[in-house]
């Protein structure tokens, strides 16, 4: 009797993929994005693990997720085995290894500064395909299945190496006919503050550095991102403290104002490409921190 080989559909993402990207993301409507299923239907498959090992592998936490510490062990060990599989499948299609670059990036920064050039990567480097994820959580490569990073901070990594991308200068913007009633500083206290909850205390910093100690710092309207803050400001609901680099679009074309002169510079707090430090970089990671370096000395 003979048998006839069938190649069947893949099978559907099991509860331990479910974990490892949900972990990857901390976010059940993030990982349920990417695996286009349900968030219903990731938290059925994290609980089922859950269920399986006899763990919690998260703490529910107001906003997000957090690892426990058995779920950090095991993210940590499963990562390398699902970039191996990934890896190894992607030969059998015919991939050709060494060409992907898996970066991620706050979701501003990567829509406001770096997908509008990504064009002249892509020129320079036609054969290395970029895969972008976007989360405001600090990058970590042993647990990450990511070559290298976008990540804001002081620099003080010691794991990471790093190279500083754009000054981090803060402003206050607003749409043109709110940012004409803003006749000096002190005026923010009549206006609704729009502040990034990924940022919460840029209000605070900026509104000492001016000398404005009546005004309250967080009051006003919260979002989850910049990016959402900043469209917020384009619609009139408020003013936003905006990241300069990261608004020059609209500050060009005047669908935001600056309405005072006065910038915080956060100086060595702003944004930087990271890769590890403890071992020699893939041939993708160096071109792209090339092209990096070239994009910001023009």
């Amino acid at each position: 009797m003979s048998v006839t080989a069938r190649r069947d559909p893949l099978p559907p993402l099991n509860p331990t993929r479910v974990f490892a990207t949900t972990g990857r993301l901390l976010s059940i409507s993030k990982a349920a994005a990417e695996l286009s299923v349900t968030p219903a239907a990731v938290s059925r498959q994290v609980r089922a693990l859950e269920r399986y090992l006899g763990v919690a592998l998260f703490h529910r936490v107001h906003g997000g997720l957090e690892l426990t510490a058995a779920g950090s062990r095991y993210l940590a060990d499963i990562t390398p085995l699902f970039a191996a599989l990934e890896k190894a499948t992607e030969a059998v299609r015919g991939g050709v290894p060494g060409t992907t670059l898996k970066i991620r990036s706050p979701a501003t920064f990567a829509v406001r500064w770096l997908i509008p050039r990504f064009a002249g990567f892509h020129r320079a480097h036609p054969e290395i395909d970029v895969q972008l994820t976007t989360s405001p959580a600090p990058i970590d490569l042993d647990r990450e299945d990511i070559d290298a990073g976008i990540q804001l901070g002081d620099c003080d990594w010691p794991q990471l190496s790093s190279q500083r991308l754009i000054p981090n200068e803060l402003v206050p913007v607003a749409a043109p006919r709110l940012a004409a009633t803003l006749s000096e500083p002190a005026r923010t206290a009549e206006a609704t503050l729009l502040h990034s909850l990924a940022r919460i205390d840029d209000w605070a910093l900026w509104l000492e550095a001016a000398g404005l100690s009546t005004v309250t710092a967080h009051s006003g309207m919260k979002y989850e991102t910049s990016l959402l803050a900043y469209q917020a400001a384009i619609e009139g609901h408020g003013v936003a403290i905006a990241q300069k680099a990261l608004v020059e679009k609209e500050l060009a074309d005047g669908s935001l104002v600056a309405p005072f002169d006065f910038t915080l510079d956060r100086g060595r707090f702003t944004y930087y490409f990271v890769w590890r430090a403890d071992r020699p970089q893939s041939p993708a990671v160096v071109a792209f921190r090339t092209w990096l370096v070239s994009v910001i000395a023009h």
